[in-house]
């Protein structure tokens, strides 16, 4: 069966294959009359533009690509969902990628993506990802590509990010004035920018309400609840549990929570938990838990829109995009010996 051609369409009109073209791609110098009996006729034809040789022409794909470390939980997919908003309303589509968190991995969807010639990256680096020296190179040379989450503030290249500092400071003070006086904090990967900021941020608060140091800790733990669940049951083998545990994210938490009750410990009676990051099921455990909400809508739109600006204009100065949070206080760390507990 023979296809209708472009050519067929303007031989059925007698008028030029340029005019047909104009028609299609809705340009100023064709007259209103003719371009509707085009696409008209076009239509009666069956004859439809080929979506890939419109976008060679205008020397676009109009696909993005997202790289992401994983999809354990919902923080990243919350991204994404505003991501998609952004790019779906421009005329994109999406192409999404996950790592695993293996940086080996990454490089090679970041790598794919590119020779599947996107018009532009998002890439979260995976928490022990050695490739930015690669993507560094792809950015100078003005490819398009946004970082989000686990970079470094001083990198120089365009990137939206959460204000960990600060809201691990304001998670940190809770539990101090809630007045529990031994208070550890569960951080992530040292190797991790966002565990170093969180550390950054307890520390902070500890030295302004000058806790003694022996009433204090960082270990290090990881990213998921059985990281939680191990420390937990090593503490209580050396006998050091805390009156307070500040968890890097709510994974984590969930792993503390699950332990300390195995071990017949109430939260927040005897230990009281703080997540991080926090997720949908944190007003779904008993307790429901104290944690930070991060924006993740709002990052993912202010990531895709800061790309859209590259692709449009092209490369200009890095822009650094840092977002705030919010403190959503729950039973988890409310202690009932404290009488204003707003």
């Amino acid at each position: 069966m023979k296809h209708t051609t472009i050519k067929d369409v303007a031989k059925r009109l007698n008028v030029s294959i340029s005019s047909v073209s104009r028609a299609f791609n809705d340009k100023y110098d064709i007259k209103k009359e003719t371009k509707e009996l085009i696409l008209k006729t076009a239509e009666e034809m069956g004859y439809h533009p080929n979506p890939i040789a419109q976008k060679l022409s205008q020397k676009k794909t109009f696909n993005i690509g997202i790289v992401v470390p994983e999809f354990v939980n919902e923080y990243y997919s919350e991204i994404i969902i505003g991501i998609q908003e952004v790019f779906i309303s421009h005329g994109y589509q999406v192409l999404i990628m996950q790592s695993d968190e293996n940086a080996d991995q990454e490089l090679a969807n970041v790598k794919t993506l590119i020779n599947n010639m996107v018009d532009g990256l998002i890439i979260a680096p995976t928490m022990e990802s050695n490739n930015m020296n690669f993507y560094l190179k792809q950015y100078q040379k003005g490819y398009p590509i946004v970082f989000m989450g686990r970079v470094e503030e001083s990198l120089p290249a365009s990137k939206v990010l959460f204000d960990n500092k600060k809201w691990s400071f304001f998670a940190t003070e809770h539990l101090i004035r809630q007045q529990y006086k031994k208070i550890y904090h569960l951080s992530g990967y040292k190797n991790l920018s966002v565990s170093n900021d969180r550390i950054q941020g307890f520390l902070k608060a500890m030295d302004k309400h000058k806790i003694p140091k022996e009433n204090y800790k960082v270990i290090e733990g990881g990213l998921m609840a059985k990281h939680g669940i191990a420390i937990v049951e090593d503490l209580i083998y050396k006998n050091d549990l805390p009156d307070a545990f500040f968890c890097f994210n709510d994974l984590m938490a969930f792993g503390v929570i699950k332990r300390l009750k195995s071990n017949g410990l109430r939260v927040p009676e005897d230990i009281a938990v703080m997540g991080f990051t926090e997720t949908q099921m944190a007003e779904l455990n008993t307790p429901q838990l104290s944690s930070v909400k991060q924006p993740t809508f709002e990052m993912g739109k202010k990531t895709a829109e800061l790309l859209l600006k590259l692709i449009d204009k092209g490369p200009e100065q890095p822009e650094t995009i840092i977002l705030n949070g919010e403190l959503n206080i729950r039973e988890s760390t409310l202690n009932e010996k404290v009488t204003d507990n707003t």
